[in-house]
């Protein structure tokens, strides 16, 4: 074992073992011994499967089987989410099979970052998590429940979902991958475009095209964000089955995982001899060994607040020092864009998280002995997926990458640490991804651009107006402000101004993405300029300081006797239902705290 990792663990369970020996508490006084429904009256249980065919009816009011509830994302305008249209009728034929039921218990939102970009529905966005969290134990809500199938991939709604499971602890719980589109045109040349688009040296026709190109089927976006992080922390976290997550949809292999997810939570309840409830699964290892995978791969900076806020919700104490400790000694053993040309298909190609599993086990940078949807053990995911016929195996995954500018071992890793950086300073904590960043953009001295809103910046950088070094400052951008958009508009425009050879930087208290790329970036600035913060008192001019090697976010200047400037746009409080989030701003806690209302 990694000594790091071990004391890094061990701070954390001493630090939430209050918290987390409460949580355990609560969840097992609600476990029963049999169906919950049990306890139903019988015009409760009737109102509960009058819908039902005559078949699973007759075992729902009969035999003491297992009942699953299906909590869905789906939609048909992400393309991520579009293929669980067909997902439910699968999960309960395959119970079935089990001799079990299953129902849809409810839906939860799910938004798209890359739909809103820049958009007033952004600010929505981080918010919409713990509205799926609350909407998911809406859904479990009516004790007809034995387990749970979650189906979700992007952004804040796997997070989402994790949190709501985890408040319905006692139940077993395997969560349902849709899987990547297939690869469509280059990430390089996406971003080559976007960037000239920027520049006004392509059309509006010619970047629609481009894009077009990029996301162009059912699944999820193939770059390596805050989506396919998702999949690969959940993975590693042992709530998907093994060898699962990057299957492409549409294929005979995502069906046959569909249903032996349905099949496995069966066996996971209290009804059979592996009862395993979520609540026990998402423990301190768990949650290190997902730190730990997201490192490893460059993963999206969204998860140094959901993971804190995942942490919680089973009543675990996860930090940004933890993170950045754990930072220090796990390398970047994977290069997929934005730190890389390959997406995720190639990585999974090459691979894919069994291998990456197998590389930091061997390091003892991972937990082995946790207990996971596929049994005690972390080892039961070096296992790969395959079809004999139409029987679904596993066998022992590649040993070796099949493609090393893609994914690597230990001894010949990328970078010796996982790129994450936590800033501090008298500007605050900050979050800073430098995976993607080269060595010479890391340290920043320049004077700053104060813009109070994301638009504002752009308008300037269309009329020419950075000649020179500058860092950009982009404030009231923090969830107490307007919500935490992530500001992904920003790259390209920065992203110019880097290749014409200046000394550019952003600070923002504000979210990028988790396609967070070659710019150097403090973000996730904490206190916010609406709650306090530093960022309110600098004026343009200021000199700003970013060192990602010495993990330092600093104004060079004298703060004291300043009042505070600029303010959160009056209009980012009403349209495009933001209004209804007035309550969630006035809740919300810090960044570093998960910015969650929980």
């Amino acid at each position: 074992m990694n000594p790091v990792l071990d004391a890094v663990t061990r701070r954390i369970v001493s630090r939430s073992a209050p918290k987390r020996s409460a949580y355990l508490a609560r969840i097992r006084a609600a476990a029963h011994t049999g169906p919950a429904r049990g306890d139903l009256g019988c015009a409760n249980l009737a109102h509960g499967f009058a819908a039902c065919g005559p078949e699973d009816k007759l075992v729902l009011r009969t035999t003491p089987r297992a009942n699953i509830g299906i909590v869905t994302a789906y939609n048909d305008m992400l393309s991520a989410h579009q293929p669980y249209e067909t997902y439910p009728p699968r999960l309960k034929a395959a119970l079935r099979e089990v001799g079990a039921t299953g129902q849809v218990a409810g839906a939860v939102p799910a938004m798209c970052d890359g739909v809103t970009q820049g958009r007033a529905g952004m600010q929505l966005s981080l918010f919409s998590r713990d509205v799926i969290a609350m909407a998911t134990a809406v859904a479990l809500s009516h004790d007809m429940f034995d387990g749970a199938l979650y189906l979700g991939v992007c952004d804040k709604i796997v997070p989402g979902l994790v949190i709501g499971a985890l408040s319905f602890g006692h139940l077993p719980a395997v969560f349902v991958p849709a899987g990547p589109m297939v690869s469509g045109l280059p990430n390089k040349a996406k971003a080559r475009i976007r960037q000239q688009y920027a520049e006004g040296l392509v059309g509006r026709e010619e970047l629609l095209e481009a894009e077009s190109q990029s996301y162009h089927s059912a699944g999820t976006c193939t770059f390596y964000g805050t989506a396919n992080s998702n999949q690969l922390v959940m993975e590693v976290m042992g709530l998907h089955l093994p060898g699962s997550s990057f299957v492409n949809p549409g294929t005979a292999l995502r069906d046959a995982l569909t249903a032996e997810a349905a099949r496995r939570v069966v066996s996971l309840t209290a009804l059979g001899k592996n009862y395993t409830p979520i609540g026990e699964v998402v423990d301190e290892k768990a949650i290190v060994n997902g730190v730990v995978a997201l490192l490893a791969t460059g993963g999206s900076t969204n998860h140094t607040m959901h993971l804190v806020a995942m942490a919680a919700a089973a009543g675990i104490e996860l930090t940004w020092d933890d993170m950045a400790e754990l930072s220090a000694v796990v390398p970047l053993l994977s290069r997929m864009y934005p730190n890389g040309a390959a997406d995720v298909n190639h990585f999974h190609a090459a691979g894919g998280i069994g291998l990456l599993i197998r590389e930091l086990l061997s390091a003892g940078l991972l937990h082995p002995d946790v207990r996971t949807v596929a049994g005690t053990g972390l080892e039961n995911y070096l296992a790969e997926p395959f079809l004999d016929g139409e029987t679904l195996v596993w066998r022992d995954g590649v040993a070796e990458s099949g493609d090393k500018d893609v994914l690597r071992g230990v001894g010949d890793p990328f970078a010796p640490d996982g790129g994450m950086r936590m800033l501090a300073g008298n500007l605050g904590r900050a979050v800073m991804k430098v995976s993607a960043v080269k060595a010479e953009h890391r340290i920043v001295q320049a004077p700053a651009r104060i813009f109070d809103d994301q638009l504002d910046f752009l308008a300037a950088f269309e009329r020419g107006e950075f000649p020179a070094d500058a860092v950009i400052v982009v404030r009231y951008q923090g969830p107490k402000a307007n919500g935490m958009p992530e500001l992904h508009k920003l790259t390209p425009p920065v992203a110019v101004l880097l290749d014409r050879g200046l000394k550019v930087a952003l600070v923002t208290d504000g979210r990028m993405s988790g396609a967070s790329g070659k710019v150097p970036a403090a973000i996730h600035v904490t206190p916010e300029a609406a709650d306090g913060g530093a960022l309110a008192l600098l004026r343009d001019g200021d000199v700003l300081r970013l060192d990602a090697d010495a993990g330092t976010v600093e104004v060079l200047a004298d703060l004291t006797g300043r009042a505070p400037e600029g303010s959160p746009k009056e209009t980012d409080a009403w349209g495009t239902g933001r209004e209804l989030f007035a309550g969630f701003r006035a809740l919300v806690g810090p960044a570093d705290r998960g910015a969650t209302i929980f």
